[in-house]
């Protein structure tokens, strides 16, 4: 069985920075790219940050480039996601995924990712 589990979402203030966690099991963590989404109160889940299945290659969204970074420990199946410069419209529960697709395009795509953390909660206050 397929886990992801995500951690390390809580309050912050603008301009701090959080690590997110999200440990992978039930699965050949070498074989997947790795994807971070989240979905703010009221809105659609958006495309943060993936990952390749190598760790060589990353994709963000326009909104997080430069603040955040994704990374991927293969020796403890784990995904990372460092957040610096957070400001309140980063609020929203963040969603770890796990893709077979190889491709930084198809990385970004919510469609393209076959399993799903339950999500952990990052709220920025002003």
């Amino acid at each position: 069985q397929v886990q992801l589990i995500e951690s390390g979402g809580r309050l912050v203030q603008a301009g701090g920075s959080l690590r997110l966690s999200c440990a992978a099991t039930g699965l050949t963590f070498t074989n997947y790219g790795m994807g971070w989404f989240r979905q703010a109160p009221g809105k659609g889940r958006e495309f943060v940050a993936a990952i390749g299945w190598s760790g060589d290659t990353t994709v963000y969204a326009p909104s997080v480039k430069g603040r955040f970074t994704i990374s991927r420990d293969k020796a403890k199946n784990t995904v990372y996601l460092q957040m610096n410069s957070l400001n309140p419209e980063d609020t929203a529960v963040y969603y770890c995924a796990a893709s077979n697709a190889y491709s930084l395009a198809d990385l970004r795509r919510e469609g393209a990712y076959d399993y799903w953390g339950q999500g952990t909660q990052v709220t920025v206050s002003s």
